[in-house]
């Protein structure tokens, strides 16, 4: 009887840490101030993306919430603003290259420097689909979207006097390569191909953007494996229910704030090595074809394209 207690007690203090314990503090940079700066989360209005958006907040950043329902949002900003921050929200849709345009003028309205951009959201298809603009979805959202923003926002960002672009990418990138011809020709495979091709495209944009712009500190980061997530809805059924019940299970699977650390301290951290993949607020080295020079060079011109980037200032 005595055991079971013990573990009993052991059990709701695992949990009550995963739930109670803030991003900032996970990543040991609670102390850092960022009074007097401006940070933009995409997809901030759940998950990793809502807890980024208020670990910020928390810090002293003037926060830019993102998403696609303004009921959401609202409720963001009110807990922003209950913890003493000041924030906005601006509702687009990523899918497509006018969202992403409206997003940036968003935010250029509200402010001429970015000191940090969280490009955050992201979405798993099941199925192959295009966008309006004729890309597929999982990658137009997850990769092209990213790059977009950050093109149209490098002229706020480099205004910043420690600008960093932060990127939600994923341990999937390691399964991923870029299908070039599938991307021109508008092919909608979905699905876990999908995702891990958008995913490596993470990696490899993060690395090309450190090096043609080393005034602007680049990073990606694998948040971990989060049932909470929105993420988490788009999978196909079993693997929905299989990942409830994961994350109910102390010491697997990890909360969305736990997911979001490694995000804070590169947005926060003195500490941050640029152009690095990011895990556990760690430097790692991401898989072998996310290291390819001629791959990250290649997808850039192909992102410009597909993109509609025509500013030869931005990227």
């Amino acid at each position: 009887m005595a055991r079971d207690s013990r573990t009993t007690h052991l059990t709701e203090a695992v949990l009550g840490q995963r739930m109670t314990t803030r991003p900032e503090d996970r990543a040991g940079v609670s102390s850092e101030d960022l009074s007097g700066k401006t940070a933009v989360v995409t997809g901030s209005t759940s998950g990793i993306g809502r807890e980024l958006a208020l670990a910020l907040g928390r810090l002293g950043a003037e926060v830019v919430l993102h998403g696609r329902h303004p009921e959401r949002g609202q409720s963001v900003l009110e807990d922003l603003e209950a913890a003493g921050a000041t924030g906005w929200f601006v509702r687009a849709d990523l899918a497509t290259r006018d969202g992403v345009a409206a997003l940036a003028d968003g935010v250029l309205e509200l402010t001429d420097t970015v000191d940090v951009l969280c490009n955050n959201a992201g979405v798993f298809r099941r199925r192959g689909e295009l966008t309006p603009d004729g890309v597929e979805y999982t990658f137009a959202v997850n990769h092209l979207a990213p790059f977009a923003l950050t093109a149209r926002l490098v002229p706020a960002l480099r205004d910043a006097e420690d600008p960093r672009v932060v990127t939600t990418t994923s341990g999937a990138h390691t399964g991923g390569s870029i299908d070039f011809q599938g991307l021109r020709s508008g092919a909608a495979e979905g699905g876990w191909t999908a995702y891990s091709q958008s995913k490596l495209a993470n990696v490899l944009f993060t690395r090309e953007l450190d090096r043609r712009f080393p005034d602007v500190c680049a990073t990606c980061f694998h948040p971990g494996f989060v049932p909470g997530s929105g993420f988490m809805r788009d999978l196909p059924r079993p693997l929905h229910w299989l990942g409830q019940a994961m994350g109910r299970i102390p010491l697997v699977g990890t909360t969305s704030a736990a997911g979001a650390a490694t995000g804070v301290y590169l947005a926060a951290s003195p500490d941050v090595e640029c152009g690095r993949y990011y895990a556990r607020c760690a430097p790692k080295d991401p898989a072998p074809a996310a290291r390819d020079e001629e791959t990250a060079r290649k997808l850039w011109a192909v992102s410009r394209d597909l993109a509609g980037v025509t500013d030869p200032d931005a990227v």
